[in-house]
């Protein structure tokens, strides 16, 4: 299986993984499959809006890097015991308006959600690409 071969509790560039792979492992493994292509995006606040749309986070998500933290974590245990995760980045922006420290901020804090998730012993695996 697919995700044996990835750490439980990671952030990490997709690489030769496919998407369609990630969804069906997921799905074979029991685990949230969270997707969100930012092809559009433009900037920070493109980027936070899409995941927020692509994930149906709640309508008084405030759309910045701590309330994204919130959605990924206390939001999602609130809810119940979880299975697991794996959340697909696709196509994040490479330009001025979301430039080097933009991006490493917002996969900053995908890898808190997988270190709070690590804490559970729920996996949490992230994967990004750039456009």
């Amino acid at each position: 299986m697919l995700l044996q071969t990835v750490r439980p509790n990671i952030v990490q560039s997709i690489r030769a993984y496919r998407v369609e792979d990630l969804m069906q492992a997921a799905q074979q493994a029991g685990q949230h499959f969270l997707y969100a292509n930012m092809a559009q995006a433009q900037s920070k606040q493109d980027v936070l809006e899409g995941i927020a749309d692509a994930f149906t986070f709640p309508v008084h998500y405030g759309k910045n890097l701590d309330a994204l933290y919130d959605c990924m974590t206390d939001m999602v245990l609130k809810s119940g015991q979880q299975p697991g995760f794996v959340v697909v980045l696709e196509q994040l922006p490479d330009n001025p308006r979301f430039d080097r420290e933009t991006r490493e901020q917002l996969l900053d804090a995908f890898r808190d959600a997988a270190d709070f998730w690590g804490e559970r012993k729920i996996p949490f695996r992230c994967f990004y690409s750039f456009q």
